[in-house]
């Protein structure tokens, strides 16, 4: 298999098969991103004989002596089909209409159990698709994206440079609404900074209740010093939220979302994890941040936050 750099993806996709169609990201201007500073280029698509040959590979899984050794340990005849790909990469789908329809094809060619194609993706990748290209996407089985919006603080939005505003959020999520492309968020906490915490929430939980995310994923901002965030820190031009303040805007998030999703916080970045289905969840949630709130000591959260070595 090829893959390239350090392989990201979302805690939820463990189960897919990763399948890498681009290496870096389009943008690459982020503020606070060091996840792609390892690469030698700032975006690279995978030639389709790369994408094929993977997927030639992977055939090979279901009469491979170890695969069927490890099924048989877990009381499988053979493994189990494969049922989605997770497409590697910052925001693969920036990838041309045609480009995206090759690799589905590909997929479908040689994996014909596979049902859904998912991938990171940002804002800015479905504006040059048209409406109809995106439905034909979600007929080839694209479906399930992860967009990492960060929050709906257009303030926050423009001094990390993200590119897009929170009006382009819901426009082009509305698009992908309208096209039957399901997606879920990654909510930044602490990217509002110090004193504007609450402030970003409230606006981001008003992007949201416009839209349908099947998930709000909760990440935990973390300054690294080779981040372009860190030396506006040093300069004096922007302030780290506290840990506290941190979950604070986490709690007011939640209070305000009015949609049926999940609300969850699964990756590395948070201290404490917790899931939940909203709105039904919505007390045992709030029950366990506010417990969070009454007990965790700011040098306790501090620490983990200065020893994650990575996301």
């Amino acid at each position: 298999m090829h893959y390239t750099g350090t392989i990201w993806r979302p805690p939820y996709e463990s189960s897919s098969l990763l399948l890498e169609a681009a290496a870096g990201c389009t943008h690459h201007r982020c503020k606070f991103c060091t996840l792609y500073h390892n690469l030698p280029f700032q975006f690279r698509m995978s030639p389709l004989s790369d994408v094929e040959g993977d997927l030639r590979e992977v055939q090979l899984i279901s009469t491979d002596p170890v695969s069927m050794l490890s099924a048989r340990l877990q009381g499988m005849d053979r493994p189990p089909p494969i049922r989605r790909v997770f497409l590697t990469g910052a925001n693969p789908f920036a990838l041309s209409y045609g480009r995206l329809m090759a690799i589905a094809g590909l997929i479908h060619q040689y994996i014909p159990s596979v049902q859904t194609i998912g991938c990171f993706a940002r804002i800015t990748d479905a504006t040059p698709k048209s409406d109809e290209e995106l439905a034909a996407l979600r007929q080839a089985g694209y479906d399930g994206l992860t967009i990492g919006i960060e929050t709906g603080d257009d303030e926050a939005l423009r001094f990390m440079d993200k590119g897009y505003a929170a009006a382009d959020i819901v426009e082009q999520c509305q698009r992908l609404d309208r096209a039957g492309i399901h997606y879920s968020f990654f909510y930044l906490a602490g990217i509002s900074g110090a004193g504007r915490g609450e402030t970003g929430a409230k606006a981001t939980a008003d992007v949201c209740n416009q839209l349908h995310p099947t998930l709000i994923g909760v990440n935990m901002l973390t300054v690294y010093p080779e981040s372009e965030l860190y030396q506006e820190v040093q300069r004096g031009a922007w302030k780290e939220s506290s840990e506290i303040e941190k979950y604070r805007e986490i709690r007011a998030l939640l209070e305000h979302l009015n949609i049926p999703t999940q609300f969850a916080a699964l990756g590395a970045s948070n201290a404490f994890h917790f899931q939940g289905a909203l709105p039904e969840d919505r007390e045992a949630l709030a029950a366990a941040l506010d417990s969070i709130l009454e007990t965790a000591r700011e040098e306790e959260l501090r620490d983990y936050r200065v020893h994650l070595p990575h996301l």
